[in-house]
């Protein structure tokens, strides 16, 4: 059916389609698997069904304690109704210990606590590799207001504490997370909700007991059994159960 729809943007895992009424849009989930700027690529049977799976649990409960967010409903397994927002070009990044760049950039062990969960943002641009920028620059090149730099900001922390809180209960370590931001507009006035996913795509999750790797670091480092890790990501939360089904059956 999706070919039928206007397609209004494909990223790098998702596809945009116009939405069955204005100021909505239907999110689409690909299989498609990219790490280092889409220079590693690979088609990952089944992990665009998960990620729709767990985005929607955690939007859904992040909505329930007053995150706002533009997820509206799931409308079957790859596919999910959202808000139409306009995003904003930044990468706000949750770091509570240190892995990947910030380890690398700052000569740090993986796996070492940070002293305090850290904040950094990114400007999204692939052809740029998505480079770390200040507040200076985001200010300064209007690519958000000081007044939804701290809205972003304290929504992130919000979602650290909730997301920390929740995985932890379920023996995972929420070791840090990429989201996204996006302005809705009543009237003259827009405000700032969270956007795009949440999943094992843009996030570290680690077994809290081994600090064996749940998340997209399997596939960039060759670690293999990205969907049995996706999947286990999805069991432990109580979701999923039909999972195993789903990617025998080859859902495409």
């Amino acid at each position: 059916m999706t070919t039928r729809r206007k397609k209004i943007y494909e990223g790098k895992a998702k596809i945009l389609y116009e939405g069955p009424e204005p100021g909505t849009l239907i999110q689409y989930f690909k299989d498609d698997a990219t790490a280092f700027n889409a220079q590693k690529k690979a088609v990952l049977e089944g992990k665009g069904v998960i990620n729709n799976r767990i985005s929607e649990y955690i939007m859904t409960r992040l909505n329930s304690i007053g995150v706002q967010n533009h997820f509206i409903r799931r409308l079957n397994l790859r596919e999910q109704l959202i808000k139409e927002v306009e995003i904003v070009p930044l990468e706000v990044v949750v770091r509570n210990i240190a892995a990947g760049s910030i380890a690398t950039r700052l000569g740090l062990t993986e796996g070492q606590p940070l002293p305090r969960s850290i904040i950094e943002f990114y400007y999204k641009d692939d052809k740029l590799g998505d480079p770390m920028v200040s507040e200076e620059h985001i200010t300064a090149f209007n690519w958000a207001a000081t007044q939804e730099i701290d809205d972003m900001m304290a929504t992130a922390l919000r979602v650290n504490d909730y997301l920390s809180g929740l995985f932890s209960a379920v023996g995972i370590t929420l070791v840090d997370f990429k989201i996204e931001f996006g302005r809705v507009y009543e009237g003259d006035f827009s405000r700032i909700i969270l956007a795009d996913e949440i999943s094992p795509d843009s996030c570290r999750l680690w077994d809290a007991a081994t600090n064996e790797k749940l998340d997209k670091d399997r596939f960039r480092r060759d670690l293999g059994n990205v969907i049995e890790s996706y999947t286990e990501v999805a069991r432990r939360l109580g979701i999923m159960k039909e999972m195993p089904t789903v990617i025998q059956g080859g859902v495409h």
